[in-house]
């Protein structure tokens, strides 16, 4: 065989094999959205191609998928989070193993079809708050398998789907999706649970982040503002009065559940969670590879009661006991014959005093020693079976029944 010919050949294979892995990793980043995913999206009248937005949850360890619809945003599918690290709250500092919390932007840069995590995309971190808090640090991911120094570990066939979804609404014209980080679930019930957690302050902001989507179904326009979140209010007045009285509501809620006695606890972690559907999986035998600090999950999500709980006793309605207390009430014939309640008797200052103390000692002698005294029978047995109340009446009879008699 020709030596050119042989040359040609030995730099073909070298070709094929140098693209072999670049084009497996374009085929596994231009997987199509699963059908079921995208039937849907066809029921909530959304697209691949419409706009995207994703809500992330720690505590519940869990990514929502949102689609941009004729009337807003609508809610498509959620995904258990593999792992994430760190504690409840934000990120801070490089290596602090903090899964950020707060609203991020997520342009076309940002997605990593060569990811050594199979795919991810890039969060954004530090944004402008974190950056105003002197927040460091980079490179925090979505992305597959199952182990976290920060970022959302999703598990490959999970983060595929996910990439998969915002790959779409990208190539279909959206710039750039928003991706919200939040602690837990901002409900009011949650917020008052948290009330005492260092974080709380922040995670108002958060929490007013929340509200205004929940009740507008709109991407958030966020800015900062001395060091604080701000948000744009709505073109819409209709739906900014709705912004408005969601935010007035809760509000109240929280108020009201904290004077109602909710206990106060905080949420500790030994080092991150995981969603209860991969722990049931992976205890099946199920691979996800990796899992980062497994020991960690023994120990996540444990609540720590700050300020016990307490349940005040609700109050009987006015119209209840107004038709208890009346004369004719109904209750009436269900008193016993002859009862006359306490608030319906005549007052007598000093009437307990002529039965409260004994006017005799014998008075006060155990019931078997009295029967005994007065020539009875009765009383207790010892272990033994022996007469015990008898034989100590006759031992202490004679001194007991004249220190009686002399009173």
């Amino acid at each position: 065989m020709p030596r050119t010919l042989l040359k040609t050949l030995a730099a073909g294979l070298a070709l094929l094999a140098l693209a072999g892995p670049a084009a497996a990793q374009a085929g596994k980043a231009e997987a199509p959205i699963p059908a079921a995913t995208l039937a849907l999206m066809a029921q909530k009248g959304v697209t691949a191609a419409s706009p995207v937005l994703f809500r992330a949850y720690k505590k519940e360890s869990e990514i929502e998928v949102w689609k941009k619809g004729s009337a807003g945003y609508v809610f498509i599918k959620t995904y258990p989070i593999c792992r994430w690290s760190g504690q409840l709250g934000p990120k801070r500092k490089t290596g602090d193993r903090q899964t950020p919390e707060g609203f991020y932007t997520v342009p076309r840069r940002q997605m990593n079809p060569n990811s050594h995590y199979y795919l991810s995309f890039d969060v954004g971190y530090p944004n402008a708050y974190d950056r105003a808090h002197g927040g460091t640090g980079s490179a925090v991911m979505v992305h597959g398998i199952c182990s976290s120094m920060g970022c959302f570990a999703m598990t490959n066939a999970t983060v595929g789907e996910i990439y998969a979804i915002a790959r779409d609404a990208l190539n279909g014209g959206q710039a750039a999706f928003q991706f919200q980080s939040y602690p837990f679930r901002m409900t009011a019930e949650a917020m008052a649970r948290h009330r005492t957690d260092p974080n709380i302050a922040f995670w108002r902001e958060l929490k007013a982040g929340s509200d205004r989507f929940e009740a507008s179904r709109e991407e958030l326009q966020v800015s900062v503002a001395a060091g604080r979140y701000a948000f744009a209010p709505s073109r819409v007045p209709a739906i900014e009065a709705a912004v408005t009285t969601r935010r007035a509501v809760e509000e109240a809620r929280m108020t009201a559940l904290a004077e109602a006695g909710e206990p106060a606890v905080r949420t500790t972690y030994s080092d991150g969670g995981q969603h209860a559907f991969w722990a049931a999986y992976t205890a099946r035998g199920g691979a996800v590879g990796d899992i980062s600090r497994p020991e960690a999950l023994a120990f996540a999500g444990q609540e720590v009661v700050v300020v016990p709980g307490h349940r005040a006793a609700r109050p009987v309605p006015e119209t209840v006991w107004a038709a208890w207390a009346a004369p004719d009430s109904v209750l009436s014939p269900r008193r016993m014959a002859g009862f006359v309640p306490v608030y319906e008797r005549p007052r007598d200052l000093f009437g307990g005093l002529t039965t409260r103390f004994l006017t005799r000692y014998g008075d006060g002698l155990p019931t078997w020693l009295a029967a005994n005294l007065a020539g009875g029978t009765s009383g207790g047995t010892d272990p033994h079976g022996s007469a015990f109340g008898l034989r100590a009446a006759s031992l202490l009879a004679p001194s007991l029944l004249a220190s009686a008699e002399s009173l």
